[in-house]
């Protein structure tokens, strides 16, 4: 199994989302894929001569975001030990590029990556040119300052007239921007959609002042909360199943649904959402393309 990170995102020495040293971060040691071993059933499903796949990672992140090892060059992450555990089972070589969020999706479509494992939320807009194969339930939520008297985030309209910080090309930003209308028709004055390219900056901003309320992943925003002083995770707002991103059409889908299902089956699902602190995200069963999660 071959894992090389390269291209553009925050290297190594660079602040992750908690706004620490990415390096200094907590990261869970424990090895739960390398003993995965090939399934041949599931990997008959691959088309013919599949034998090497491109994979881009956005890095940047917290756990169980992705991020560096102590030696500055090594991701890990959830979504890491997912594509690793997938390409084991399917008996795969596997290159990881390293590449900014907001560019995975359109590049899929050019063939530049195989595909795309990056916390990407299965939206019915994001359906329409992207197909996905289901491996947790993350969704989104809200984090503010501990001295922020607001509470419980249930209506966009709570956000009206405020600085809402976020990740560009995110799920995050495509709800803040379509939902901002609803503050001008109850004849308030809207909330500010502020996107950062990195997540340190996101919770710089929210410390210094010039934003008032984080909206990202529930489980980020929980670890990112957790490591840092002065700050509270308001709620959960709306959960979405999360899934590897394909280029519309692919053959690859349903061999790699068979392999989260694999891992489901033998364990190492379990294993790695206990690793970093995610059992709430599991899922029964993998899905391709499943209707976006409403409600």
């Amino acid at each position: 199994l071959l894992l090389t990170a390269c291209g553009s995102g925050s290297g190594p020495g660079g602040a992750d989302a908690s706004g620490v040293p990415a390096r200094s971060a907590a990261v869970p040691p424990a090895d739960v894929v390398s003993g995965e071993r090939t399934d041949p059933e599931a990997a008959k499903l691959l088309p013919p001569g599949t034998r090497h796949l491109t994979a881009a990672i956005s890095v940047g992140g917290t756990p169980p975001g992705t991020t560096y090892l102590a030696d500055g060059r090594t991701l890990t992450g959830q979504d890491v030990d997912f594509t690793k555990a997938v390409a084991k089972v399917l008996g795969l070589e596997l290159t990881v590029d390293q590449a900014s969020f907001e560019a995975i999706l359109p590049a899929l479509d050019s063939g530049k990556y195989d595909f795309g494992a990056s916390n990407f939320g299965v939206t019915d807009e994001r359906r329409r040119t992207i197909d996905f194969v289901t491996y947790i339930n993350d969704g989104q939520g809200f984090a503010t300052r501990e001295d922020s008297k607001l509470g419980r985030i249930t209506d966009l309209k709570q956000l009206c007239g405020l600085n809402v910080a976020t990740g560009a090309g995110t799920t995050f930003e495509a709800t803040l921007e379509e939902s901002r209308h609803l503050c001008t028709d109850a004849g308030k004055k809207p909330y500010q959609v502020q996107t950062y390219a990195e997540p340190s900056a996101i919770w710089s901003s929210v410390q210094q002042g010039r934003s008032d309320v984080v909206m990202s992943t529930i489980n980020g925003l929980r670890y990112a909360v957790a490591r840092q002083p002065g700050l509270k995770f308001l709620n959960e707002f709306h959960r979405l199943d999360v899934g590897f991103a394909f280029k519309k059409g692919t053959k690859l889908a349903p061999a790699f649904r068979a392999a989260v299902d694999r891992l489901i089956a033998d364990g190492t699902y379990d294993k790695i959402l206990k690793k970093w602190g995610t059992t709430g995200s599991a899922i029964r069963k993998s899905q391709i393309s499943p209707p976006e999660i409403k409600g």
